[in-house]
């Protein structure tokens, strides 16, 4: 594709198939490299996501443990108050886990990823997205005696029934996100990603953003990544990576789009669902804390978290070239920070 193209390409690297392996087996970062350095010179980089890509199961997501299990089919439509007093009732509750039992033990949920409760832990607010197999609802159950379903009932029903449940599939092998960090460090790879329409009632990854800035750069407990390196990959690299040369920097004659941030009180909340889409369809939107200001093109369009309502997004046609008035050492990347 690049060769016949002669455009950049980039492709999504996950912790699978990312690095080269002792032995000699070449990884998709390492072919990245490959192409880059030889003979062709092809401009190719990976998209590596800044946490964990899972899914998020909840009383009112698309998915959740319980959704194959008839007791749970009978109230699946209900609104929320009243799924969540009939999951309340003794007799619902107590068919729905013999349900639950049944099913597994009929094999239609054990090869399900929905039933991996020894790989799922609760999501609070804010959300912690690297927890460790002591958080699991297995271990939970393990220690307070009850079965991994009940553990995850339970906490699907906490706050009125906005309860989650998160379930890493990729970048989590080890629970660890040491992988993504080796990633994100690569000279050929820039953050990507950040899925927030494909899968709008399962998948919540709009966030990586923030999250890339707020736990790689302020919140980890180890092996956090400097600010100024962060940004740079956000901004900066990713708007030359396809050619928008004319942003990504803080320099007379670029498009001035900022973000000043409290980076100290930088933070993602946890993901709820919202029913405001065609025929009541439903998704995850996730808010942060933090943003003080954002410009676009040098109109603010939010300040402190509310949008002011100024819309001066355009739409972008090929590449961009890089103002006249840029040469010589470029500034900061595009985001302040406070």
């Amino acid at each position: 594709m690049a060769q016949a193209s002669g455009r950049p390409v980039s492709m999504t690297v996950t912790e699978y198939f990312a690095l080269c392996e002792d032995g000699g087996r070449r990884g998709s970062m390492c072919w990245t490299g490959s192409a880059r350095h030889g003979h062709a010179g092809l401009a190719m980089s990976a998209q590596v996501a800044p946490r964990a890509v899972g899914v998020t199961m909840g009383l009112s997501t698309t998915l959740n443990p319980f959704m194959a299990c008839p007791p749970f089919a009978e109230i699946a439509d209900l609104p929320l108050t009243q799924k969540v007093a009939a999951l309340r009732d003794g007799r619902v509750r107590r068919r729905l886990l013999e349900s639950y039992a049944g099913e597994v033990n009929a094999t239609k949920l054990a090869g399900s990823v929905i039933s991996h409760f020894h790989l799922m832990v609760r999501l609070d607010d804010p959300p912690d997205y690297e927890q460790g197999p002591q958080d699991s609802v297995t271990a939970i159950a393990q220690r307070e005696g009850r079965t991994p379903e009940e553990v995850a009932l339970d906490i699907m029903l906490e706050d009125n029934g906005t309860g989650l449940l998160y379930l890493p599939l990729t970048n989590y092998k080890h629970w660890s996100l040491d992988s993504v960090r080796t990633m994100l460090t690569h000279p050929f790879a820039v953050p990507g990603l950040s899925d927030g329409g494909a899968h709008v009632g399962t998948i919540c990854d709009g966030s990586f953003p923030t999250f890339l800035l707020s736990h790689w750069g302020r919140r980890r407990r180890a092996g956090r990544l400097p600010i100024e390196f962060l940004v740079e990959r956000h901004t900066r690299a990713c708007a030359q990576l396809v050619d928008l040369n004319d942003r990504g920097v803080l320099a007379p004659g670029y498009r001035a789009d900022i973000n000043v941030i409290d980076l100290d009180n930088l933070v993602t909340r946890r993901p709820q669902i919202h029913q405001d889409l065609p025929a009541g369809g439903s998704r995850l939107l996730q808010q942060a804390d933090g943003y003080l200001h954002t410009f676009v093109a040098g109109t603010e369009t939010y300040a402190n978290g509310k949008a002011t309502g100024c819309l001066p997004g355009r739409l972008v046609r090929g590449p961009q070239r890089a103002p006249a008035s840029a040469a010589g050492d470029r500034i900061a990347a595009n985001t302040g920070t406070r």
